[in-house]
């Protein structure tokens, strides 16, 4: 599930802030496959690279 930043982003740039809210925290989990405990792996990715990112 991605969760989009809500926080503003305080900078003088604001070409670099509006740049910054294109991006999304995406937490997948993973099973191993050994011991059958989950993992979390996070990544900061392009919103619009989402669906290509999760499959």
């Amino acid at each position: 599930m991605a969760k989009a930043a809500k926080t503003a982003i305080k900078t003088k740039d604001q070409k670099a802030a509006a740049e910054a809210k294109n991006w999304t925290k995406v937490i997948r989990t993973i099973r191993s496959p050994k011991s059958g405990a989950y993992t979390f792996k996070e990544a900061m990715v392009h919103k619009d690279k989402i669906k290509d990112h999760l499959s």
